[in-house]
């Protein structure tokens, strides 16, 4: 996907994009918070074929939908991002699971297996964004991990799920 920002002086700013599908799309957003998009002839990109325009409130309601906030595809439950072999996944840590009562720097995670644990969303939705080494991981934790997916994958069976 491409994307190309400009400035509209005294309007907004304009968001050309280009999809994997050679779509194009036009977001402008207004300085007082109204959203025109634009939707283009996917053989013509200079032709509009159809546009709508959204208040703040709208548009905030479509971004939550279109980004998963209101509703997640299975598909994409645990992967947040695949990014050139880069995986960020989700995982909550399953009940007796070998790392419970283990801290991160314990565990080894990084050294181990390589991966970097994001953050930590504990069940009373606390958050520990860049957890240091003394974070302690306790059942029901959901854990932001980044590493590729073999490694993501040994960290989990290994550590985070009861499965054996």
């Amino acid at each position: 996907m491409m994307i190309r920002e400009s400035e509209l002086p005294g309007i907004g700013r304009k968001f050309e994009i280009i999809t994997s599908n050679e779509e194009k799309i036009v977001i402008i957003i207004h300085d007082d918070g109204r959203r025109e998009m634009y939707y283009y002839d996917e053989s013509n990109h200079e032709e509009s074929v159809s546009s709508t325009t959204l208040n703040d409130s709208e548009a905030r309601n479509i971004a939550a939908i279109l980004g998963g906030m209101i509703y997640k595809p299975q598909t994409l439950e645990t992967i947040e991002m695949a990014f050139d072999g880069l995986v960020i996944e989700w995982y909550k840590v399953e009940p007796k699971a070998p790392a419970i009562r283990k801290n991160i720097g314990e565990l080894e995670i990084r050294n181990k297996y390589n991966v970097t644990v994001i953050a930590i969303l504990k069940k009373n939705m606390k958050k520990i964004l860049n957890p240091g080494p003394e974070s302690l991981i306790e059942e029901g934790d959901t854990l932001v991990l980044s590493g590729e997916r073999k490694e993501l994958k040994n960290l989990i069976s290994e550590l985070l799920s009861n499965e054996r």
